[in-house]
């Protein structure tokens, strides 16, 4: 396998534009046999797995966390299940450092490692979701399952906060969310490029529309377990610090653009911003 030609495209104004770009332009893939093998080796156990992961989530916290497959007796399955919860957001948030983002483009051998980094990373996120939700370890107790009425409506808002943290994902760029950027851009042969900083879609009502969408999901759950709760409290703190560390990386990217858009736009709830701080 030969390293990428050092050619660059121009970000699209749209990640849905330039994500029809990217699968556009990975239907006529470069030549290259073994670059194209792995790519789409790379694509189809990336997507296999995170189609896995979020359908084992949408599954594990509807049910309040009350099926795992998990067998560690109490009280040591508490130290476990703290394991699994903690495993995600160190890893992933180790990931995007300076430092992990490095180790990250050297994990698939060869010269494509960095050209796959966001599909690797996407990869290793997908797998340590499916070990959480599918490994833990139930309590077997449940405070409370909704019935008629109240089950429908938390279906609802639990089905429209999926809605919602798709919708916010797509925002962002859903070929980076997906690990889709990675894998497509080796097919084709050229090196990826990200979507610009987002501004549009929710992105235009508070800063933070991924996490704040996710932690919807925690609480509009119909089941209600210890289970839960430990989830629940646990991702939302996550969901309200870890993307202070990402703002902070933007800012380092995007210099005033992006601290202007901090004056403009809230942090996490839809609130309207004193006049003073306007631009």
């Amino acid at each position: 396998m030969t390293p990428l030609p050092q050619r660059r495209e121009q970000p699209s104004p749209s990640p849905l534009v330039g994500l029809r770009h990217l699968v556009a332009g990975a239907l006529r893939p470069a030549p290259g046999p073994g670059r194209i093998v792995l790519a789409v080796a790379m694509g189809l156990l990336t997507g296999t797995l995170f189609a896995a992961a979020v359908l084992a989530m949408i599954v594990a916290m509807a049910t309040g966390l009350s099926g795992g497959l998990g067998s560690v007796p109490w009280p040591w399955a508490a130290l476990a299940n703290a394991a699994l919860i903690a495993q995600f957001p160190l890893l992933h948030s180790l990931f995007l450092t300076r430092r992990g983002r490095a180790v990250l483009a050297r994990l698939v051998p060869g010269p494509h490692g960095a050209t796959l980094a966001t599909t690797t990373y996407a990869l290793i996120a997908s797998v340590q979701l499916l070990l959480l939700f599918v490994l833990w370890t139930p309590s077997g107790i449940v405070w409370w399952r909704a019935e008629g009425v109240a089950l429908w409506l938390l279906l609802a808002a639990y089905g429209s906060a999926w809605l919602l943290l798709l919708k916010a994902s797509l925002d962002a760029g859903a070929e980076v969310q997906s690990g889709a950027l990675g894998w497509l851009s080796l097919l084709q042969g050229i090196r990826p490029v990200f979507p610009d900083m987002p501004e549009h879609g929710l992105f235009r009502v508070i800063r933070q529309p991924i996490y704040v969408a996710f932690a919807l999901t925690l609480w509009t759950v119909p089941v209600w377990t210890p289970d839960q709760l430990a989830l629940a409290l646990s991702y939302t703190a996550y969901c309200l610090l870890a993307p202070r560390l990402k703002e902070r990386r933007f800012r380092a990217l995007y210099g005033e653009r992006f601290r202007a858009y901090q004056r403009r736009v809230p942090y996490a709830l839809p609130l309207p911003r004193p006049r003073a701080a306007d631009v």
